[in-house]
């Protein structure tokens, strides 16, 4: 009798509790050079809800007891941004238990890894949606000064007036945010955050201007910027690149290998600022859609 492998894969809701475990794995599958998937920075700006409402949006799949894939749901979008391990990339078995395991519920899959996943999509009629252009700085080399006043903000360094500008900046930057103080401490308090830091950017007259959030997921492994913005009172002054700068150099402190980032192919202006900030453009890639009939 073969050994039938989709026998021993099985996908879970997880608890709060194993939330940490999953962001580890996440963070272990995180190869330099490679796709911009789902990253344990992305977990973690997202504990910012809670982790219970973290852990209902998160799907895992586990081979004889491993973690070989992650998946974070998007209910509003209907969009599943996933994470494959390296060790299931061509596992065609395994594509088939995540495509079936995904059939119900699901209109877009981010998937930029798994080769054997992603060629059954395509096979399976699931069509490109709209296209994201993802970029990379590589940190071999020493990073140049950004030209603002960095001030830091990181689990162990909590300076109260300059977590109130982190938060003011991006809520200036991003109309609909929700970030507050205590979705703040959300955030802090989940395990990515460990090896995190929200930077807050400072122009000559002492203004906050801009501001981001950099994640780490271990030394020589690719880092992630998620988010970044500049206060739209301080638009059109190059603060955006400066603050790209400034992420870079924190990432590279953190061990990272590269600053990575993916932003919509649309979004012109902000691939911009992240070409004028040392970063190299990839080839762009699209979400999956399922089609409608």
């Amino acid at each position: 009798m073969g050994f039938d492998q989709h026998m021993s894969i099985t996908m879970q809701t997880p608890t709060p509790d194993s939330l940490d475990e999953i962001a580890d794995e996440v963070a272990l599958w995180q190869q330099h050079g490679g796709p911009v998937q789902l990253h344990p920075g992305d977990l973690g700006w997202n504990w910012c809800d809670g982790a219970e409402t973290l852990a209902a949006a998160v799907r895992a799949w586990r081979r004889d007891g491993q973690i070989v894939a992650a998946g974070m749901v998007d209910d509003d979008s209907g969009l599943i941004r996933m994470a494959i391990a390296p060790s299931v990339d061509e596992d065609e078995a395994f594509a088939d238990r995540l495509l079936a395991d995904l059939s119900d519920g699901v209109r877009f899959i981010e998937a930029r890894s798994g080769t054997a996943f992603r060629e059954l999509l395509h096979r399976s009629g699931w069509v490109a949606d709209e296209p994201w252009t993802p970029l990379a700085r590589d940190l071999a080399a020493p990073v140049e000064d950004c030209g603002l006043t960095i001030e830091y903000v990181d689990a162990q360094n909590v300076r109260d007036h300059i977590l109130a500008d982190r938060i003011a900046v991006h809520r200036a930057a991003f109309p609909k945010a929700r970030l507050t103080v205590e979705r703040w401490q959300a955030m802090a308090a989940g395990a990515p955050y460990r090896r995190a830091r929200c930077l807050v950017g400072y122009d000559a007259a002492g203004d906050a201007v801009a501001a981001t959030t950099v994640w780490s997921a271990g030394e020589g492994r690719p880092g992630l910027i998620e988010p970044l913005g500049v206060h739209q009172d301080h638009r059109g002054r190059g603060h955006g690149r400066a603050i790209t700068v400034a992420a870079a150099a924190a990432l590279q402190e953190l061990g990272s290998s590269s600053a990575t980032v993916c932003t919509p192919s649309s979004n012109v202006g902000g691939v911009a600022a992240y070409v004028s900030a040392g970063f190299d453009k990839q080839p762009a890639v699209t979400d999956f859609c399922r089609k409608t009939s």
